[in-house]
């Protein structure tokens, strides 16, 4: 597949920058894999399309508030820094982006806060993904990160075009989220209220969550045209045993299998053997699915209206058919569904 087979005209006003007010009340697409069905719902009715005993996988990582504006040394220049990765917790050593990049040289002071209660010093300029900070901080490890929450700022796309606003903190989350390492919300889990969790829970159907920190990596622009060129950045998983024997006896007896996400769904394909088991994992996956991909373990999947180019369209598509797919976006942008994290969802079933 070549990279231009991802084009298409999006119209800026379906590129969303807020959600609806009920989280499950977004509109669902129901795309049928094996027909030409398509069917327009709203999100809570989604549980139309699934029986006791079939079985959800969710992503239950924690976004944190990885934007901080700040000022460099002597020039008192804005400065952001967008937190990517913690390297090392005792030294408080983070993988960043700075903005703008070109001012920062190595061993530059970089003040946070209204009162500058964080100071960060430039200690390299050159890894593959930005810079290495080392936070200037004495003080308790739990100290440090509660300025991070007060000095930080949900992160949202660049697309959305705005600052982040007080609802952002709770609304671009996850009501599951727990395992804190994102920087980009599970998007596809953010339609899920706690009264259609609860619904799933009185019809039986049963879910478990495993941890995939979405980082930046998928949704970085892809350079080359030839798609088996492109390399995705690592996104750390944790896979614990007992959602494995909980998916695997789901898959075991049949039951219908759907996947929450994207990210959710790379980091399912990275842990299942050729036995089409899911097997315990704490570490990396850089996998990078794109058509003609077999998936080995989902029938089904959740996902939002991606942008064009994106990775994430292109898992869509090797999952639901890549003619299928693209012409289903034809008819979303027909039909003006939302588009982007805080836009409208998909079921591909």
């Amino acid at each position: 597949m070549k990279l231009s087979q991802f084009k298409f005209n999006l119209p800026n006003e379906l590129l969303v920058k807020y959600p609806v007010e009920q989280r499950d009340e977004s509109r669902l697409m129901i795309v049928h894999k094996d027909s030409n069905k398509i069917e327009h719902k709203q999100f809570k009715d989604i549980l139309d399309y699934f029986e006791e005993k079939d079985f959800f996988i969710f992503n239950n990582s924690r976004v944190f508030p990885a934007r901080l504006f700040g000022n460099k040394e002597k020039t008192g220049a804005d400065i952001e820094v967008f937190l990517l990765r913690e390297l090392n917790p005792s030294q408080h050593l983070w993988d960043v982006l700075v903005n703008p990049a070109r001012k920062i040289r190595i061993g530059n002071k970089l003040y946070f806060g209204e009162n500058e209660e964080l100071v960060a010093e430039v200690i390299d300029n050159t890894t593959s993904r930005g810079r290495t900070l080392r936070f200037l901080f004495d003080g308790p490890y739990e100290e440090f990160k509660r300025l991070l929450y007060i000095i930080g700022s949900t992160p949202l796309p660049d697309y959305m075009e705005r600052p982040a606003e007080p609802e952002d903190e709770e609304r671009y989350q996850n009501i599951f989220a727990q395992n804190e390492g994102a920087v980009v919300a599970p998007a596809s889990g953010l339609h899920f209220s706690r009264e259609l969790m609860k619904r799933m829970q009185i019809k039986g159907v049963e879910y478990d969550f495993l941890t995939i920190h979405n980082g930046l990596g998928a949704y970085r622009d892809i350079d080359v045209e030839d798609l088996t060129k492109h390399k995705i950045d690592s996104e750390q998983i944790i896979i614990e045993e007992k959602f494995c024997k909980n998916a695997n006896k789901a898959k075991d007896r049949r039951s219908k299998i759907c996947v929450v996400g994207t990210s959710t769904m790379r980091a399912v394909e990275t842990v299942v053997s050729t036995d089409g088991h899911l097997k315990p994992r704490d570490g990396w996956t850089n996998l990078f699915i794109f058509p003609p991909y077999e998936f080995l373990f989902a029938d089904a999947m959740i996902t939002n209206f991606h942008l064009p180019y994106s990775t994430l369209l292109m898992m869509t598509a090797a999952f639901g058919g890549y003619d299928k797919i693209m012409n289903v976006y034809q008819l979303a942008i027909k039909e003006k569904y939302r588009f982007g994290a805080y836009g409208d969802a998909m079921l591909i079933i």
